[in-house]
């Protein structure tokens, strides 16, 4: 049996807010932001290159904002990511790389959104 990740909600306290900080500052691309009724807004976001998305909103989910933590983003080139990161606003720790004894490296960058969900950039070594 296959099974795919392809969404993966994540609760905040301002869409529009969480929106841009999501497009803008980190180029995720704008699949979806439609207003289904009253309480029930849905945005889904999907980072470049992804074939997993994530979906903000209101009526969602009932978890507190910024209580996602850990959230991956594999990319080739950590150093200049994170630069591009940066240069768009984007709060983020230096890199880091962590090796154990005749391991390859893997190296990491630390953020958060506004609500204070956490992201990491992450390099693996192939």
């Amino acid at each position: 049996m296959e099974m795919k990740l392809e969404l993966v909600p994540v609760p905040v306290s301002d869409v529009d807010r969480a929106k841009d900080f999501y497009a803008n500052k980190l180029g995720f691309n704008v699949d979806l932001d439609e207003r289904f009724s009253e309480k029930l807004r849905v945005v889904q976001l999907t980072p470049p290159g992804s074939a997993c998305s994530i979906c903000i909103g209101e009526g969602i989910v009932q978890t507190s904002p910024g209580s996602v933590q850990g959230l991956h983003l594999v990319v080739s080139d950590i150093h200049a990511a994170r630069a591009e990161l940066v240069e768009r606003g984007v709060e983020i720790q230096p890199v880091e790389e962590l090796t154990a004894p005749g391991k390859p490296s893997v190296a990491y960058a630390h953020f958060a959104d506004p609500d204070g969900n956490t992201w990491t950039l992450q390099k693996l070594p192939y």
